[in-house]
């Protein structure tokens, strides 16, 4: 491949504190800030990831404009202001540092490799990403916050190199490490790890996951060489164990969403070691839910029971109604495996009323899929494991409608499962025009897990062909090209 030496003798310029954004947190903590602001966010139907380090930042200088959804946030929390008033850049003028990147470029020769035309899309982020400024639902990315993390990551050695091999999922570019000399991971690496795992998400909310495994696979290596490089303080060590088994869970369901059930067990259980080593126990939960939902699905239902009831264990603590909620929905998708209707009806109560107390600061922040259209949805998959297919298809159909439309892979998957439980029902002209709709949706997402569903929906309405609508789903579905 193709490189280039990109050199300045400029030094940074250094960003500029916005104090005015400081006055308004005004004695709060900016962990109790992030807090409000999250909370602000829900009230308007928004989705921000927002945390103390995100606050330091903004007030630091680093993030001189939000994206929009920031700003929706803000506006509403202080109504009658402006950005300005908030201490922020104009966006016209933030919207133009991606071409002066040259310019903000470190003091040392940096070997990076061209960038490809295939990588130049709205799957790349970091400084090579085009500023996108429609885009609701980015939570960090903008150009402002790319040139501080490109400072970081073009210079130096060891860690660097591997936070750059993150390239087309969420951070910079490769690097030839060859002749480098070794450093230790510092803070821009911890923060571009957890972007990176943030990235992840995102694309697979909207993409589903059979497009970003084989991707994903080189940053999860890269994170753990982070890891062998040793960190510069105690606190960083501990975001970069905890990045990296957010990020194995990650890939592990990018993996377990595309059938590659072994692989994505492996890198469930990588998460959980790294978790154990550390005593991560919101990392450990978040393994431990992961498996048991991947036992269920690999027809190991009493294993699901017991990996659900060690997260249930391990997660109490961290006294988040949700996650506990979330977890009784695995253990009650093992019961139902096991036929147990009894077990599963108990786990599917608690799951409601736990979700019922509603959100708190204690929520994970990898948890901003699970509102009332994912509680819906699971307990759909249940009842349809249970042979009860009307009260599945209520759920199903309750879930596709209540769903928000940034998770377009998760309204597919939820109108897949109502085409279903409709077919197997004996409603197959409603099965099909579900049917047709999650084939409307396979244009954005790519899901084997979907792609299957909808195979076994098709077979169902077979002898079902003249029915209404049903030859055209049939026919279309057919047609239609499969994932390789």
């Amino acid at each position: 491949m193709a490189t280039s030496k990109v050199t300045s003798s400029q030094s940074p310029r250094p960003p500029r504190p916005n104090l005015a954004f400081r006055e308004l947190r005004g004695q709060r903590s900016p962990a109790e800030f992030a807090a409000a602001v999250r909370r602000a966010a829900r009230e308007i139907g928004e989705r921000v990831s927002c945390d103390a380090r995100y606050v330091g930042r903004v007030e630091a200088g680093e993030i001189r404009c939000p994206n929009y959804a920031y700003e929706r946030v803000f506006l509403h929390m202080f109504p009658g202001r402006t950005l300005t008033d908030l201490g922020f850049a104009s966006r016209a003028s933030v919207r133009g540092r991606g071409a002066r990147a040259a310019e903000d470029a470190p003091p040392t020769d940096v070997t990076r490799p061209a960038y490809a035309a295939g990588c130049a899309t709205g799957e790349t982020w970091g400084a090579y990403e085009p500023y996108d400024p429609q885009n609701p639902y980015e939570t960090h990315d903008n150009y402002e916050e790319s040139d501080v993390l490109r400072r970081a990551f073009m210079t130096g050695g060891g860690a660097t190199v591997a936070v750059a091999s993150l390239g087309p999922i969420g951070l910079a570019p490769a690097a030839a490490a060859a002749d480098r000399s070794v450093r230790r991971a510092g803070v821009p690496e911890a923060h571009a790890l957890e972007e990176a795992v943030r990235r992840i998400r995102l694309l697979d909310d909207r993409h589903g996951a059979d497009g970003l495994y084989r991707r994903a696979a080189t940053p999860l290596r890269a994170a753990y060489a982070l890891l062998d490089a040793g960190a510069t303080r105690q606190t960083t060590a501990d975001r970069l164990h905890s990045g990296a088994g957010e990020l194995a869970i990650s890939v592990g369901w990018l993996a377990h969403d595309s059938g590659r059930f072994d692989d994505a067990r492996s890198h469930y259980a990588e998460a959980l070691a790294t978790a154990r080593m550390t005593g991560d126990a919101g990392l450990e939960s978040h393994a431990f839910c992961n498996t048991a939902f991947l036992a269920r699905d690999a027809g190991r239902p009493r294993e699901a029971v017991r990996a659900a009831q060690a997260a249930q264990r391990v997660g109490r603590p961290l006294g988040s109604a949700r996650l506990m909620s979330l977890l009784a929905l695995r253990e009650a998708g093992g019961w139902a495996g096991l036929a147990d209707r009894a077990g599963c009806e108990q786990a599917l109560a608690r799951a409601q009323a736990l979700y019922g107390r509603g959100p708190s600061d204690a929520d994970p922040e990898w948890m901003s899929f699970y509102g009332e259209a994912e509680l819906e949805g699971l307990e759909a998959q249940c009842w349809s494991t249970l042979g009860d297919w009307p009260r599945a298809a209520r759920h199903a159909h309750r879930a596709a409608q209540l769903q928000d439309p940034h998770f377009t892979r998760n309204i597919a998957l939820y109108t897949a499962e109502l085409a279903d439980d409709l077919a197997r029902g004996g409603r197959p002209d409603e099965a099909a025009a579900a049917g047709m709709r999650v084939l409307d949706l396979l244009g954005q997402v790519q899901s084997s897990r979907i792609q299957s569903m909808l195979a076994g929906t098709a077979r169902v309405l077979l002898p079902h062909r003249r029915a209404s609508g049903v030859g055209t789903f049939l026919e279309r579905h057919a047609s239609w090209p499969r994932t390789a």
